[in-house]
């Protein structure tokens, strides 16, 4: 039950140094200007590039998400890198939510350039995001902190702090019709350690008939993943401490029915191609092949117990993989790493937010994977900011899903009924 990896400072120590070697200074701008998301050649470029990969209506979207997701990145290495090198949490700005989750400079810097780039380039579009601007009306200082970190990213450029405060508030919707959802740090807490974290960008549209709204496009962006992990196959393991040494990262994206692919974030030379995930989770016919990813002992949302029940019912090492965000986890799925994930909420009142999940999703079932909720219900993207029509995730291969769903039924029936007796809620 013990977790895997080297411990969180000898990862800090060597991403210090590559902060210090590649991101500030000189080559920093460099690598900045290299990847602008508005740049007229790099997207001449990457166009090219991406129709030789992918034949996608959703080309230009593509592209426009990819270029927004290395910015999205560089923002938050600023941001790290800061917190590195002072080595005090406290030189990084953070406020408090409702939840008690931490929200950091980059969070809403992040938002603002998502909304902003994609409000002026599809202004039909809905957008939904996880931040709102009412901490940076109140707080003039972190505002300016948020606006000069903005500066780092090429593209998109406000008018003026209350500008940058507006276009983070267009994401306080619910989106109606076509509709991006982003969720600017998924892991902030880690994020906060120097640990893994995300940036989540997805795109859904109206499906057809009775499917309602339906992912059509992820971009996601690991800067802290090592983007090799599973091209070899093998009985990798990673948690939060799991940090890339490269500095490279990983950019993992797809569109509907056209595949999974994943490249590095920063730095990429000329032989590193985009690698097609394959559709490992679509061969997976026994659950002797289940290979788990979860959060353990980190999260107080969540059954611990029940999660370790499941497992034990299904033969499946546990907890496997362990990462504390959840766009880390859809991740981990896509790539390979494990193949099954199950989550039991301890309330039935407790729902999951949209942007934790939508469109990473996709990155699974494209590799032949199958998600539901814990009672066994297809996911339900038409409720708007949560998952109003859902209890819990669970995914797992197409072909052993069932046999997944029926564990989970089982153990939940289990404690169920241990609640009944013990008088527990």
């Amino acid at each position: 039950m013990s977790r895997h990896g080297q411990g969180p400072s000898y990862f800090l120590m060597q991403f210090l140094v590559l902060c210090l070697g590649k991101w500030v200074g000189p080559t920093y701008r460099e690598v900045s200007c290299k990847h602008s998301p508005l740049s007229s050649h790099d997207i001449s470029s990457l166009t090219h590039m991406l129709a030789q990969k992918m034949d996608s209506p959703l080309r230009h979207e593509l592209n426009l998400a990819l270029g927004l997701a290395r910015q999205a990145a560089l923002i938050s290495r600023t941001v790290l890198s800061e917190l590195l090198l002072t080595h005090q949490k406290s030189e990084v700005d953070s406020v408090t939510k409702s939840d008690f989750s931490p929200v950091t400079v980059a969070d809403f810097a992040i938002q603002a350039l998502l909304a902003g780039t994609l409000s002026k380039a599809f202004p039909d579009d809905g957008l939904v995001g996880e931040e709102s601007a009412d901490e940076l009306r109140k707080d003039p200082r972190l505002l300016q902190k948020v606006a000069a970190v903005l500066k780092v990213a090429k593209g998109w450029e406000a008018r003026d702090e209350n500008h940058v405060c507006d276009v983070i508030d267009l994401c306080r919707g619910e989106g109606k019709g076509r509709t991006w959802v982003f969720d600017p740090i998924d892991g902030t807490k880690t994020f906060l350690k120097g640990q893994q974290y995300a940036i989540n960008i997805a795109l859904l549209a109206e499906g057809e008939g009775w499917r309602g709204r339906e992912e059509v496009m992820s971009v996601v962006a690991c800067p802290l993943l090592d983007w090799t992990l599973g091209a070899m196959g093998g009985a990798t393991v990673i948690n939060d401490a799991s940090v890339d040494k490269t500095g490279k990262g990983a950019v993992i994206y797809c569109v509907k029915s056209h595949g999974v692919f994943v490249e590095p974030l920063f730095n990429k030379t000329d032989d590193e191609k985009p690698r097609r995930v394959p559709q490992h989770a679509g061969q997976v016919t026994a659950i002797e092949e289940l290979k788990s990813v979860t959060c353990w002992q980190s999260l107080d949302s969540g059954v611990d117990t029940m999660h370790e029940r499941v497992a034990e019912r299904l033969g499946m090492d546990f907890p496997g993989n362990d990462l504390l965000g959840w766009v880390n986890r859809w991740v981990c799925l896509a790539l390979g790493l494990a193949n099954t994930t199950i989550w039991v909420y301890k309330k039935r009142e407790r729902k999951a937010k949209i942007w934790d999940h939508a469109g990473a999703m996709l990155l699974f079932k494209e590799v032949g994977g199958k998600i539901t909720d814990v009672d066994g219900k297809d996911i339900d993207l038409t409720q708007g900011r949560l998952l109003g029509q859902n209890f819990g995730f669970l995914a797992a291969p197409q072909k052993v899903h069932g046999l997944v769903l029926e564990a989970v039924k089982e153990a939940m029936r289990e404690r169920e009924n241990l609640n009944t007796v013990s008088g527990s809620t």
